[in-house]
């Protein structure tokens, strides 16, 4: 699939799943603009040149999720600097390993406002700017096997990602009147600095060796192999492109087989 003069924002676009979403859209025809926290620029910038090595435009931009003026600001740069502004994609978050007896005020309100919040903030932002350019769009979330099934030991990381399940279903039914779609998918394990976190946490709670827990679980993936960013990134691909014109308010699993919803 290719696209012209389309112009995408990927968040948490530095590393892991976001800079391989930020390749496969700039494969696409898409010019991209790399959203992520300030102490991730040098990344970023990396990233841009990898784009801009595809022969398209890329920027970086300084922006923390949480916060709704950084998002909206985010978007202003998009458009202003790359000549328009057709799809969203939320990508950023962070995972909390901890039982649920355990989470402290703090922990939660985190991971709410950088998995949750941004995502509404993202979801208000990109459609003020497809009003203000005449035209609909496209909004991509992360959503995440855990917003199908909850997850022992992930009970607030699971929370916030059911919400963004909500969030996508709500917004996909006010949004389409003005041509907006808005989707998400669901990876399972993916290999990156995510996953590395997870396992590290759980072999403190569960006392397997370092390396076991995400062994165990990648043991139960139906198709036998780690997901990589690029397996998610084709998923984002198609929400993106034109073959999604008739799809919304969906969540798609993208786990390599390990549920079936």
């Amino acid at each position: 699939m290719a696209v012209e003069n389309k112009v995408a924002l990927v968040t948490g676009a530095g590393q892991g799943i976001g800079r391989g979403i930020a390749l496969r859209l700039a494969r696409d025809g898409f010019d991209v603009a790399i959203a992520d926290l300030d102490f991730q620029k040098e990344k970023g910038l990396g990233v841009v040149a990898e784009i801009e090595a595809l022969g398209r435009k890329a920027i970086f931009v300084t922006a923390d999720v949480s916060k709704r003026a950084d998002v909206s600001a985010a978007v202003d740069a998009a458009a202003e600097k790359l000549g328009g502004f057709d799809v969203i994609v939320n990508n950023a978050g962070i995972a909390q390993v901890k039982p649920v007896l355990e989470v402290t005020e703090d922990e939660l309100n985190k991971i709410f406002q950088i998995n949750v919040n941004s995502v509404v903030w993202g979801i208000q932002a990109a459609a003020t700017k497809f009003d203000e350019l005449g035209h609909g769009g496209k909004i991509i979330s992360a959503a995440s096997i855990a917003a199908i099934q909850g997850f022992p030991i992930l009970s607030a990381y699971s929370a916030s990602k059911f919400a963004v399940r909500g969030l996508t279903q709500a917004a996909a039914q006010e949004l389409a009147p003005k041509g907006i779609t808005v989707n998400a998918y669901a990876p399972g394990i993916v290999g990156t600095g995510m996953w590395e976190l997870i396992d590290t946490e759980l072999s403190k709670i569960n006392g397997k060796p370092l390396g076991q827990n995400l062994k165990e679980n990648v043991e139960g993936i139906a198709l036998g192999r780690i997901e990589t960013p690029d397996d998610v990134a084709k998923i984002v691909s198609f929400f993106a492109g034109p073959d999604s014109d008739y799809v919304t308010g969906q969540v798609l699993l993208v786990d390599g087989g390990m549920l079936y919803n």
